[in-house]
């Protein structure tokens, strides 16, 4: 691709940044927490088909997929859980198929009086747009979109076929990103624009959500002494993952591609209720557990290693000893991607189409870098065979309070994406 096409489609970016901005805001009104996602897909689908995509809208059913490698079990149903996708249909197949990826759903708020503002009315400040979910990842799929926009105003379209997809379920299985490849989509690469600020993501670990599930022996608090309390039994198992926590971390636990990390396999007890009265000993607890593990770690030896280390512990009590904790899986059950380890042709042409729009819109070599958390990239690398390029805008504080993400990189993420299609499916005239 020539100079002089390269600066008109990053300019006809700048020409739209205002509206692509404006888009983002608005989208991110939506408040898409899990099971609400109905209205921001609904948003998706009218844009996707004000661009010229054909749309398809479905509600995932969980007997398509419950088979698949890859799949997570789930607490509840899926009723209402729509994925989005819009196919564009090359003319003369030219270049290579792509799926621009991305998912709509965001994770709760917590306390609104913690926010400095609304979370779900979004604001700018000083280049950043702040609110839920503007960075994780309502902001890439504004760059995916805007960057066909950009292409469609100089008058060229994709010479191949693109899906672009909006899934839901991300933050917490990653079966919307299952359902689409059970639904056929596949293409010669996949781009997802996670906040990762403009780097791309050699390797990403897998996770195991579980919830440990502890029974107590109900008394008034009068004879507490003679009930056994469910709330204090959960401290020891506390106590005993955290030290599975630290042995995988420690040193001959390593993987290749993480040597240089202090630390990264993290622990994380995301929530804990029980019991159900402050002068009754507890007569029950639950707590939720999210555990990271290795490329290439085996899930089930890792679900093995964690039961045997739980129940290790409750057997040196006496009342956990005859009443051991129920462990639950619901949520990821996902395997570590390395896009290095995926070293075929397409990887490499896709990762150099990449580098090249990168260069040309920031004027850097493209950074790779690892990261100790998921995304959807596995699904494609690991199971479709599909080389996922990872990368998306610079965000702070995603999934915490006063979430940002600025605006100054989102316009050069889009304007790098939508150079990459560019190299990647090539252009022809509609």
């Amino acid at each position: 691709m020539d100079n002089e096409l390269t600066k008109r489609l990053m300019d006809a970016v700048d020409r739209r940044f205002d509206e692509q901005a404006s888009f983002l805001a608005e989208l991110s009104s939506h408040p898409s927490t899990r099971g609400n996602e109905q209205s921001a897909q609904a948003f998706m689908a009218d844009n996707l088909r004000d661009c010229g995509y054909q749309t398809d809208s479905w509600e995932i059913d969980v007997n398509d997929i419950a088979h698949l490698p890859g799949f997570s079990p789930v607490i509840g149903n899926y009723e209402n859980a729509v994925n989005v996708v819009g196919t564009h249909h090359s003319q003369t197949h030219q270049g290579k198929s792509l799926i621009l990826n991305g998912h709509i759903d965001v994770v709760p708020v917590g306390p609104l009086d913690m926010w400095d503002s609304p979370p779900f009315e979004p604001r700018t400040e000083d280049g950043f747009m702040y609110g839920r979910g503007v960075g994780d990842m309502k902001a890439g799929l504004a760059a995916n979109l805007y960057a066909l926009r950009a292409l469609k105003d100089l008058g060229y379209q994709p010479a191949a076929n693109v899906y672009f997809q909006s899934v839901v379920e991300e933050e917490c299985t990653g079966n919307g990103a299952l359902a689409c490849l059970q639904r056929g989509y596949r293409a010669d690469a996949a781009l997802i624009p996670e906040p990762f600020a403009e780097k791309l993501i050699s390797a990403q670990i897998g996770v195991i959500w579980f919830q440990v599930h502890l029974k107590g022996k109900p008394v008034h608090v009068l004879e507490a002494g003679s009930g056994f309390n469910a709330i204090e039994a959960s401290l020891p198992l506390l106590a005993a993952l955290k030290t599975l926590e630290q042995r995988w971390n420690s040193a001959g636990h390593t993987h290749p591609h993480y040597d240089h990390h202090d630390h990264p396999l993290n622990l994380n007890i995301g929530k804990i209720e029980g019991g159900d009265w402050a002068s009754s000993v507890p007569a029950w607890c639950c707590f939720d557990v999210r555990m990271g593990i290795y490329p290439g770690q085996d899930i089930a030896a890792a679900k093995a290693e964690i039961e045997a280390c739980l129940h290790d512990a409750a057997r040196d009590d006496i009342y956990l000893g005859k009443n051991p904790p129920e462990i639950i899986y619901h949520g990821f059950l996902a395997e570590g991607y390395c896009l290095a380890d995926h070293d075929k042709p397409d990887t490499r042409q896709a990762v150099s189409a990449l580098e090249k729009a990168h260069l040309s819109v920031t004027g850097n070599p493209l950074q790779q870098t690892t990261v100790t958390a998921t995304t959807d990239a596995r699904f494609f690398g690991l199971y479709a065979d599909t080389p996922a390029l990872v990368y998306g805008p610079a965000a702070d504080a995603i999934h915490g309070f006063n979430e940002r993400v600025d605006l100054e990189s989102v316009r050069r993420t889009t304007q790098s994406i939508a150079l990459f299609i560019a190299h990647w499916c090539g252009l022809e005239k509609p």
